[in-house]
Order: structure tokens, then sequence, then C-alpha cells
């Protein structure tokens, strides 16, 4: 998935499927020719959303599924829209699965920070492009931070007691 820059924005093509077809799919029960899936251009990397944003018909040609309605801050104000789940996105040769947030209108899908963190892919700013993270050796975006008094099972325990 390659990207592109125009006027200092960052743009990139994303590969957005029904995880939940996907999932059907990979145990026989759909052919999978019938996984659901589209191909997003001129999605726009917006660091100041918190999520990846899709157009109301892009949710529907996948047949997500509802999780909820929520109250969204946007730069007009606060209004509602609705959170679907199981959306699974590639980007650079990784994959996730994320739940998204309905854009109102017909307007360009957003990927937010979370997806980007969770797949290890950031802005590169200066080149006005995505870049991905190491995911091997000693400088792996991937980190457990234990502390050395810290128990891993003592603490396992603990949050089951919880």
């Amino acid at each position: 998935m390659s990207t592109e820059s125009s006027m200092g924005k960052i743009f990139t093509t994303l590969t957005v499927t029904n995880r939940i077809d996907q999932a059907n799919a990979k145990n026989g029960l759909i052919p999978e020719e019938k996984v659901r899936s589209i191909r997003l251009e001129n999605v726009l990397v917006d660091t100041g959303a918190t999520t990846l944003c899709l157009p109301g018909e892009a949710i529907a040609k996948l047949g997500l599924e509802l999780l909820e309605e929520v109250q969204v801050a946007t730069a007009g104000g606060f209004q509602k829209a609705r959170i679907f789940r199981d959306a699974s996105i590639a980007l650079l040769g990784r994959e996730g699965s994320f739940e998204c947030l309905e854009l109102p209108g017909g307007k360009d899908a957003l990927l937010g920070v979370i997806p980007m963190e969770a797949l290890g892919i950031e802005p590169d700013l200066s080149n006005q492009t995505l870049k991905r993270l190491p995911s091997k050796s000693t400088d792996t975006y991937l980190t457990i931070l234990q502390t050395a008094a810290s128990d891993p099972i003592l603490d396992f325990r603990l949050l089951i007691l919880a």
C-alpha cells in the first residue's frame, strides 16, 4: 500500500475487510469469494482522529455490525455517531481488526492513531508518508513493560481475583 502527499497532508490506500466474513471463510462456512472487502483510495492519515473512520457507504458494503451509538467531539462540536465492529485493515503489509466510527455524509475515510499504533505504523511528516516501525530486534515497537520487583504470575492472579 503506497502513500502519497498533497498540500502537507498524508494520504494512503487502505484495504478494509469484514473480519467475520474472513473467519467464516476460513472455517468453511462461506466461500472465499463471499468475503466482503473494499480498497479505499485517498484515506487521510489524521493524527487528530483516534480510530478508523469510514463513510456509511463503505460500512454498508462491508456489512459491519453496529456496536453502539456515541457522542463524538468534532471540529463543529459534539454530535451522535455510530461505532461498528470487526473492520480488518491491511496497510503496509500489516493487518489488524478494529472498531470504526461512521463518518457523516459521503466523506473520505480517515485513519486515526489507534490503528496506526497497533500496526506499528507512524506518519513521517517530513517526507509526508507512512513508515513501518521495526517489529523485530531490540528496536521493536511491541513492548511489555514490567518492573523488576513485579511477579508476572502474582500479577496475573491478582487480576483474576479482582
